[in-house]
This record gives C-alpha cells, sequence and structure tokens, in this order.
C-alpha cells in the first residue's frame, strides 16, 4: 500500500473514531450540550468529563507523539507556534462559543449530526459553511485593501 493511501486511510480511520466517540457521547445531541452550559437551570455536568478525558489524553499523547522526530505521514510537525491573543482570536472565540451555545452544536459534532438528517443539523451546517465562506470573502478584500498577502497557512503576511 503506498504511503498516500495509508495516510488517507488513517486519517479516515481517525476521523471515523472520532465520529463514534461524538456519537457515543451525547456531544451530537443538541439538549446534552444546551444542558451543559446552563449552569443556572438543570445543569448536567456529564460532558465535563468527556472534555476532561480528551484534555487528557491530547495531554498524554501529545507528548509522546512530539517526541519523534516527524508524524509518521509528514516530514515534520505542524505545531502552532504563536501565543499572543489578537482582537481576531478573541471575538472569533467569543462567536464560536455564542454559536455553540444557542444552537447546541460546534463544527465537529454538526457535521457528524448531518447523517441523521435532522433540520437542526442540516441548518446548522449550511450556517456554518456560509458563514466560513463569507469570512473568507471578508478577510481576503480586507488583506487585498491593506496590501497583504497570506503565506501557506493562511496566516497575513506583509
Amino acid at each position: 500500500m503506498s504511503q498516500q493511501l495509508t495516510s488517507k486511510a488513517s486519517i479516515f480511520l481517525a476521523g471515523f473514531i472520532f465520529a463514534i466517540g461524538l456519537g457515543v457521547s451525547g456531544m451530537t445531541s443538541p439538549a446534552k450540550v444546551i444542558a451543559f452550559l446552563n449552569l443556572a437551570g438543570d445543569w448536567d455536568p456529564s460532558l465535563a468529563f468527556v472534555m476532561g478525558g480528551a484534555i487528557v489524553v491530547h495531554g498524554v499523547l501529545f507528548r509522546l507523539i512530539t517526541r519523534r522526530s516527524a508524524p509518521l505521514f509528514a516530514r515534520r510537525f505542524y505545531i502552532p507556534t504563536r501565543r499572543d491573543l489578537t482582537p481576531r482570536l478573541v471575538i472569533g472565540s467569543t462567536m464560536f462559543g455564542f454559536g455553540w451555545a444557542v444552537g447546541g452544536y460546534c463544527p465537529g459534532p454538526s457535521v457528524v449530526s448531518v447523517v441523521s438528517l435532522t433540520p437542526s443539523a442540516l441548518v446548522f451546517v449550511a450556517a456554518m459553511i456560509t458563514g466560513m465562506y463569507g469570512f473568507g470573502l471578508v478577510e481576503t478584500q480586507l488583506q487585498h485593501n491593506r496590501g497583504m498577502t497570506t503565506d501557506s497557512t493562511g496566516s497575513p503576511s506583509h
């Protein structure tokens, strides 16, 4: 099997396992997510355990995996190096949080939920794609107006 096919198969397998985990944990249920975010009402803490478990697994595996000289299917690791808080990051994070609280979905679980053909999932994903496309258009126009270009990661550069 070629390395490219092996890479694509591993990506598919990781995504499939992630989707199963989202479904089993209840992360694809907007009612469960909203109950988790409702601290003033009938709070459901179960998703805190899901997130906590994910953080622990990531913390351990990240340290083990990055000890390697390179990932299995790439020449180097692509790990973000920026540490600053920008208005763009704060505004984007805030919008993400509001969207999650209002819709009960975040991007991964919403895409998984599309297979159920639930109208709320379909509307959320359509709105999410429209928002991403619209952001791309606005960002491109703003960068063009400032005389900026983007590097291969999409980050602005002068």
